[in-house]
């Protein structure tokens, strides 16, 4: 059973200076809604509510978003603001969320071999702080069902294309089942030639604690440090591991074009905005003088 998950948010997000500059990337809005919340709320969604959140330098802002803030409920209260009290009470109630500090920033290897002492000796799930993945239901609840059939580290897949594989970890491996991969090998953002498929990891994990030993012995790798990837790689030599590839959708926050596409995506998503929105654009497309 996985109780614990983990979500490694210390980077310094250099791809949204100077936004990133004071605050996390993790914390730039998705409409109006923290990215990070939204990786919580898929693991709560699953059923899980321990949270290991690896944070580093200029990420305060994290810890303090899913702490009470009495001030402002007592503001929210005086004022009779219902809606926006029980929403901000919400979120500090979500999980029981722990954070560590990643003292340097040497990889998302290196940031999960932060969580060793809080995971302990038991499976756990891995969410990308950058990554959000809409599906029916939770993908990682999806891991999970999957681990408990096969015991076996589980990582979610989407099919790429081939000329993006370049940014991602891939796979090699073989279709057992529908969706299902047996994996034998991973290759941490390969050149498109280079490439063993077009699957790529999407950002979500179900890891046994037998990844610190494999993280431990990792050196430094693609762009100078431990990749993640290359301790499954090594890992993957020593036992079954297995890839599931999703229905849904990702969206990577991780750059600014993209995140600008997830936050028109979640607004047209949103009954009280779609319409405006939809108009807003029609009157860009239409070359419209003025827009507003």
């Amino acid at each position: 059973m996985i109780r614990k998950a983990v979500i490694p948010a210390a980077g310094f997000g250099t791809r949204f200076l100077p936004a990133a500059k004071s605050q996390p990337k993790e914390m730039l809005p998705i409409v109006d809604k923290p990215v990070i919340q939204f990786v919580v709320e898929e693991a709560v969604s699953a059923g899980i509510t321990d949270i290991l959140m690896i944070i580093g330098k200029g990420k305060r802002s994290i810890e303090e978003h899913f702490d009470r803030n009495f001030e402002l409920e007592k503001e929210l209260e005086e004022k009779n603001k219902k809606e926006e009290l029980e929403i901000l009470r919400k979120i500090s109630n979500l999980a029981e969320v722990h954070f560590v500090w990643q003292k340097e920033l040497r990889g998302l290897g290196d940031a999960i071999y932060c969580a060793r002492y809080h995971v302990g000796n038991e499976p756990f799930a891995v969410l990308l702080g950058d990554t959000l993945i809409e599906s029916d239901t939770p993908v990682t609840l999806h891991l999970m069902q999957a681990y408990e059939r096969y015991s076996e580290c589980v990582v979610a897949l989407e099919e790429v294309e081939r000329s993006k594989v370049e940014r991602y970890g891939v796979i090699s491996g073989r279709e057992i089942e529908k969706s299902i991969f047996l994996i034998n090998d991973f290759v941490e953002k390969p050149s498109i030639h280079d490439a063993p498929s077009n699957l790529a990891i999407a950002g979500r994990y179900i890891l046994t604690p037998d990844i610190f030993d494999a993280i431990a012995k990792t050196t430094y790798g693609k762009n100078n440090e431990i990749q993640l990837t290359d301790a499954m790689r090594t890992l993957v030599k020593q036992r079954a591991m297995y890839g599931l590839k999703f229905a849904g959708r990702r969206h990577d926050i991780g750059n600014k074009l993209d995140f600008i596409k997830t936050n028109i995506w979640y607004a047209l998503k949103r009954e009280d905005m779609r319409n405006e929105v939809r108009s807003f654009i029609s009157n860009i497309l239409s070359g419209k003088e003025d827009p507003f």
